[in-house]
């Protein structure tokens, strides 16, 4: 937790930026840390500290100013965006364009039906049942998709209030910086897009 403060400048600071909030810790994030090695985990949750990062993010970011909130549908996006949204008194809007590269286990996804279930209060509609791809995401389509979203943000006037809860792909093809979990960076869509793909978190 402790590399999280390091983001808590004055909630004036984030006004006129992006905000790519990656993910608290999850179930896969904590065992393959510990052996680098595919623990095996369909759709992760978030571990205890997971979810105490989300609630140090909502609470760093209640002065943001943010007034949309998009998610990834992978249910520890979902969980890291939901204090968040508690905090604001903002819905949350579920896309897959802002998901993680499909490269490990925990990138099978849960199907919509369930997910709906799972999280009622949610809109689910933009979902495909299976909405992850079927095999592993080459490089360039992960860039790809990152420039198409890129683009769709920046042609909102109001871009500069929006949080994107992410992945550490995701956030890398947007950035090119690799963040930890439960951190955020500041992007601005107008801007030149990074190049190229660093090695797996």
């Amino acid at each position: 937790m402790a590399l999280l403060l390091l983001h808590r400048v004055p909630a004036s600071g984030y006004r006129g930026a992006m905000i790519l909030l990656r993910h608290g810790q999850s179930e896969f994030n904590l065992h393959f840390a510990a052996g680098r090695r595919d623990p095996g985990i369909v759709d992760p949750r978030l571990t205890p500290l997971g979810h105490a990062q989300a609630e140090q993010a909502a609470a760093a970011l209640a002065g943001a100013g943010l007034r949309r909130i998009i998610a990834s549908p992978y249910t520890r996006a979902l969980q890291t965006a939901a204090p968040v949204a508690r905090a604001l008194g903002l819905p949350i809007f579920v896309s897959p364009a802002v998901r993680e590269r499909y490269a490990f286990v925990c990138d099978v996804g849960t199907p919509r039906t369930e997910l709906q279930l799972a999280w009622p209060g949610l809109d689910f509609a933009a979902l495909e049942e299976v909405w992850w791809p079927p095999v592993e995401e080459p490089e360039p389509s992960i860039f790809n998709r990152a420039a198409l979203f890129r683009a769709e943000m920046a042609a909102l006037a109001d871009w500069s209030d929006t949080l994107v809860v992410s992945h550490w792909g995701f956030i890398f093809a947007m950035t090119g910086e690799h963040i930890d979990n439960g951190t955020w960076r500041c992007c601005d869509p107008t801007a030149p897009a990074p190049q190229g793909f660093d090695p797996p978190r």
